[in-house]
């Protein structure tokens, strides 16, 4: 079996970070979003993987995951180019998948439980695809599985005004060859797009079992600045503390702490986890990092109160202030205006930028 992730499309709701950078790449408890695809499907003993990509962002993806060997796999770069659909993107890599089996994952998901159930259902019997599902509370949002007693899908419906189950797709698949005929003979849905509900619904009327597993434990789509910081809590509360760097006499921590190589939490700074200091960061004397932060590599956060925060990495904050609920990108700098303290403040920050508050 091989695995495709999804990497393209061009992130508009998470500008200004990805006017930069590709989303799957923003770090969650500092480690990229497309990172955790990558182990999910290594885990699931699928190591050769098919890596689709759009027009923006391809070249930090390529040099982030280079040839996979870094990472226990074999990449293969697939170039969607323009985002025609989810449907589009798989239909690009029949080449590349053959005849085998594969798992499509959505690179900007995160899974608390990774695949192997999924890819087990799948095997467990003579299926065309499998799907990923989870419970929603407003199924009016997503597409709907309709699945039996035994988690046999009977139909989907694609945000459906009546739906007919709380249960949605959330961008995990395993599919047979026989997709790619589908999708050959899809329709634009009015969107402009190629749905993959479209073709595992032609899939299930041609006659073909679709299987489907309620993933358990939580689910997340990054699309959107308050999903990357809850999947930050999300990771981060699961969290194994390392202790790699170093913690002055006089500092206080508490909690578990990520604390990476080159860290450093000087004396009179405060660190309360669950949080992880990448490499080379330094929270200064008189600094506050508090619980679900995730402080890139290469930062200084110096006096600022910083909580419940994902700062991408090579940042420089030193403002007099609190930053809350606040997504930072890299190389940013934030600073105090003499007079114009915050109360509190909650950013989202793009790359280089320089901030006084």
């Amino acid at each position: 079996m091989k695995g495709l992730i999804l990497a393209g499309g061009t992130g508009s709701r998470l500008r200004p970070i990805t006017h930069t950078g590709p989303k799957q790449l923003i770090p969650v408890a500092n480690k990229p979003v497309l990172e955790y695809a990558v182990e999910d499907l290594r885990e699931a003993g699928i190591t050769d993987i098919g890596v689709v990509l759009g027009h923006k962002g391809r070249e930090g993806i390529q040099s982030f995951l280079g040839d996979g060997s870094a990472y226990g796999v074999d990449v293969t770069y697939i170039v969607q180019g323009n985002p025609l659909g989810l449907a589009h993107a798989a239909g690009c890599a029949r080449e590349f998948v053959g005849d085998d089996d594969f798992v499509m994952y959505l690179g900007d998901n995160l899974l608390n439980q990774g695949v192997g159930r999924l890819v087990e259902n799948f095997e467990s019997g003579d299926h065309g695809a499998a799907i990923a599902l989870q419970h929603v509370d407003d199924p009016g949002a997503f597409g709907i599985a309709d699945v039996d007693e035994t988690g046999e899908v009977r139909r989907l419906v694609e945000k459906p005004d009546d739906p007919p189950s709380d249960l949605a797709l959330i961008g995990v698949y395993v599919f047979s060859p026989a997709v790619f005929d589908a999708i050959q003979d899809l329709e634009p849905s009015w969107r402009g797009e190629l749905e993959i509900t479209d073709a595992i619904q032609s899939l299930l009327d041609d006659g073909l079992a679709i299987s489907s597993h309620v993933v358990d434990g939580w689910w997340k789509d990054t699309g959107k600045p308050g999903d990357i910081l809850e999947a930050n809590r999300l990771v981060l509360a699961d969290l194994d503390p390392a202790d790699d760097g170093t913690v002055e006499d006089g500092a206080e921590t508490t909690g578990r702490i990520d604390l990476r190589e080159g860290a450093t939490v000087e004396s009179d700074a405060v660190v309360r986890g669950p949080v992880s200091l990448g490499e080379n960061v330094t929270v200064r004397e008189g600094a506050y990092v508090g619980p679900y932060t995730s402080v890139g590599a290469d930062s200084t956060v110096a006096n600022a109160h910083v909580e419940n925060t994902v700062i991408i990495g090579g940042a420089d904050i030193d403002a007099s202030g609190r930053i809350v609920d606040s997504l930072v990108g890299s190389d940013a700098s934030i600073t105090s205006a003499k007079g114009l303290l915050p109360e509190g403040q909650r950013l989202v920050v793009g790359e280089n930028s320089d901030i006084k508050l």
